[in-house]
C-alpha cells in the first residue's frame, strides 16, 4: 500500500503561480511512476504530468512551458511547480503513483488538492 499526500493548493489570480507537493508513505525505490491528474467541474479526470523513477518526464500539451514537474528521492515527494496560472488550470489536482504488484503495476491515488485560479 502506498499513501499518497498532497498539499500546495489554494487561490491564485491569473498569471501567478502556485507549487503542489505530493508526500509518498513508500520509499521512491518501490515507486516507478509517480504522475499529477487534473479534473475540472464537468470534465474528466486528464494526465497533466509524469515522472518515471529514472527522471524522463512527460507533459500535457496545455501545460508544456509552464508547469514543471520534479522529485526529491530522499524525501520521498514529488512537485509540481505551476507557473502562469490560467483560469483554465482550476482543478482538483490528485497525485498517482504505481509499484509492482503481483499482478503487474498497481495504481495509488491521493485525495486531491483543489488549485482556483481567479481574479
Amino acid at each position: 500500500q502506498v499513501q499518497l499526500v498532497e498539499s500546495g493548493g489554494g487561490l491564485v489570480q491569473p498569471g501567478g503561480s502556485l507549487r503542489l507537493s505530493c508526500a509518498a508513505s513508500a520509499s521512491f525505490s518501490d515507486i516507478y511512476n509517480m504522475r499529477w491528474y487534473r479534473q475540472a467541474p464537468g470534465k474528466q479526470r486528464e494526465l497533466v504530468a509524469g515522472i518515471t523513477r529514472g527522471g524522463r518526464t512527460n507533459y500535457a500539451d496545455s501545460v508544456k512551458g509552464r508547469f514543471t514537474i520534479s522529485r526529491d528521492n530522499a524525501k520521498n515527494t514529488v512537485f509540481l511547480q505551476m507557473n502562469s496560472l490560467k483560469p483554465e488550470d482550476t482543478a482538483v489536482y490528485y497525485c498517482y503513483a504505481d509499484r509492482p504488484g503481483p499482478g503487474g503495476l498497481l495504481g495509488f491515488w491521493g485525495q486531491g488538492t483543489q488549485a482556483t485560479v481567479s481574479s
